[in-house]
């Protein structure tokens, strides 16, 4: 089981994105027989064959091991991964890319959609893959937002300055900066 499937075809999102399918997919976090994942979701297992046949096809499910259960040859599935992430690109751009203006939120969408993709490419089930993850929350008054973005953006530049040879491992910073909503504000 890989820790992280990446859906980039619109055929996998709609077998996924279906409120039953992805209640039998979280039975299907351990080893398991349609038979008993209908006895959990108390629906027949003819129903439960049903939904995971269509994540077996979109390769969200894989069958493990087969067992036989009173002459009949029943089939254990699992699911491909712990989590599942969907590719922006399946919707696909709607509107012009916002490079150009750095500090506009449409900017940062961009730069997640980007890193995404980029974490896609990589062998996810490699364990050795050098990687860190930060998160803070800063809390700066507005008369100093202006010093410590400008404070932020040379740090940054600095590492991009003293790291940014030719030579060695290539690797991707991306940084965001951005507002933090209170918990009433979100939709």
């Amino acid at each position: 089981m890989r820790d992280v499937v990446y859906l980039d075809q619109i055929e996998q999102a709609e077998a996924l994105l279906k409120p039953q399918r992805i209640e039998v997919l979280r039975q299907l976090a351990e080893p398991r027989s349609c038979t008993e994942v209908a006895a959990e979701l108390d629906q027949t297992p003819q129903r439960v064959y049903y939904h995971v046949k269509r994540l077996v096809e979109a390769d969200l499910v894989r069958q493990v091991a087969e067992r036989r259960v009173r002459g009949i040859t029943e089939g254990i599935y699992q699911a491909a991964g712990r989590s599942y992430w969907l590719s922006p690109r399946l919707v696909g751009q709607i509107g012009l890319r916002q490079t150009r203006d750095r500090l506009s939120l449409g900017y940062l969408v961009d730069l997640m959609e980007d890193v995404q993709a980029d974490i896609a490419a990589l062998d996810l089930r490699r364990p050795d893959l050098p990687s860190i993850g930060v998160s803070g929350d800063i809390r700066v008054r507005p008369e100093q937002r202006k010093a410590f973005l400008d404070e932020l953006q040379q740090t940054l530049q600095d590492l991009f300055t003293r790291y940014g040879g030719a030579e060695g491992d290539a690797f991707r910073l991306a940084v965001a900066c951005y507002p933090k909503g209170q918990p009433d504000d979100r939709p």
